[in-house]
């Protein structure tokens, strides 16, 4: 099995590099709004109990299509109306079937943080994110030598934005620590081979140290799973497919968090 990681993030190379010939990162640039006061996304998963980033996904690489005729509007309003503390939108086109379109349809139709999830390689996907009304970034240690990890995550924060630091294995743990990130996702789902082992986030929970928000991201599909990681410390968890499946994405909110409509 080829390398997907490689794969996808040669493909985003090529595409930012199409994006900037047709509009230099100077002129994006120069759009870019002041500089928010507050962190909206890092604050939101600091509250009680744990929170839930509810993600817009229309497809993935391991499954193919899961809803890719989604109303970007409709399931972002259902997650914030039943209580998700942020909101992830994919926007990576070939494998995922996202664009930053959809990023922008769901900053015009909800008021909760907005991560772009998406393979970020480059200081002009920081401007794009910024520009569509993203309150982070997910930035992928697996995706990027440390001296670029450091630069995207100084540059990020620069313009305003929060980083989602996403790490697998002990030594990317490491790597995302001796950055100084705050936020540290750790993902079930191993992106060379795109298994999941749904012990990974507890094992490397033990490696953040106090003040590091921890987010544990894949194979998070039912009450139980949620309570579980909530017990070991987890202060956050990132769900997509799970929710994107179920008719009523509110719906499936409420039965993760283990809430009511109205509560």
């Amino acid at each position: 099995m080829s390398n997907f990681l490689d794969e996808v993030v040669a493909r985003t190379r090529a595409d930012v590099d199409s994006r900037r010939e047709q509009v230099p990162l100077e002129d994006l640039q120069q759009q870019l709004p002041p500089v928010p006061r507050g962190r909206p996304f890092s604050e939101g998963l600091i509250q009680e109990g744990i929170s839930l980033i509810s993600e817009m996904k229309r497809a993935s690489p391991s499954k193919g299509p899961i809803r890719p005729d989604a109303t970007v509007t409709d399931i972002v309003r259902a997650y914030e109306a039943a209580g998700a503390s942020a909101c992830s939108v994919l926007t990576e086109p070939h494998w995922f079937g996202g664009s930053l379109d959809d990023l922008r349809e769901a900053r015009a139709a909800c008021g909760l943080p907005l991560l772009r999830k998406d393979f970020i390689v480059d200081p002009y996907q920081l401007v794009e994110a910024r520009l569509a009304g993203a309150d982070a970034v997910l930035l992928i240690v697996a995706a990027l030598p440390p001296d670029e990890l450091m630069f995207l995550h100084d540059q990020a924060g620069q313009i305003g934005l929060d980083c989602l630091v996403e790490v697998h294995d002990d030594a990317e743990m490491q790597t995302a620590l001796e950055c100084g990130v705050e936020i540290i996702g750790v993902n079930n789902r191993n992106l060379q081979t795109l298994e999941v082992d749904p012990e990974t986030a507890l094992r490397l929970l033990v490696d953040a140290p106090a003040g590091t928000i921890v987010v544990a991201e894949s194979g998070i599909t039912s009450r139980d799973d949620v309570q579980r990681l909530e017990e070991a410390g987890v202060d956050a968890i990132l769900v997509g497919e799970a929710l994107m499946r179920e008719d009523d994405p509110g719906t499936a909110v409420h039965a993760l968090l283990g809430t009511r409509p109205g509560e």
